[in-house]
């Protein structure tokens, strides 16, 4: 029986979204959803390195136009964890952001919602184990 083999990685760094306008979604980053702006500086001559933390993890979004693979609005099905998603969908719900009711499914509670070019988010509040 040979030994595990040791992960090449420890984590997930950075996630590219897809977008058409920088400004306008860091922006709807930064201020509806509340992730710090960790750099924005030039890139390349037509595009800025946007990059957002998400608070309470090591992983950072940056905001891209320069993928022609990846569309904008391509991107769909990654969760956030909150501690409270019924806090959470009245807070976004002030700020402006339309998303789905909160819904039920095994393993916890959640609501979608969609930044401005159309990617879509999960926000999910995992179930509590009962002891």
């Amino acid at each position: 029986m040979s030994a595990p083999q040791r992960a090449v990685s420890n984590g997930l760094a950075l996630v590219s979204i897809p977008v058409k306008d920088q400004e306008k979604s860091k922006q709807f980053y930064s201020e509806v959803l509340g992730f710090p702006v960790a750099r924005d500086s030039e890139f390349r001559p037509d595009a800025r390195w946007i990059e957002l933390e998400i608070p309470g993890t090591a992983t950072h979004i940056t905001l891209v136009t320069w993928f022609q693979n990846m569309p904008p609005g391509g991107v769909a099905g990654l969760v956030l964890h909150t501690e409270d998603v019924e806090g959470a969908f009245q807070t976004l719900q002030a700020r402006g952001l339309s998303t789905s009711a909160v819904e039920s499914a095994p393993w916890g509670r959640y609501l979608t919602f969609f930044d401005p070019d159309g990617n879509g988010w999960v926000l999910s509040e995992a179930q509590r184990q009962q002891k």
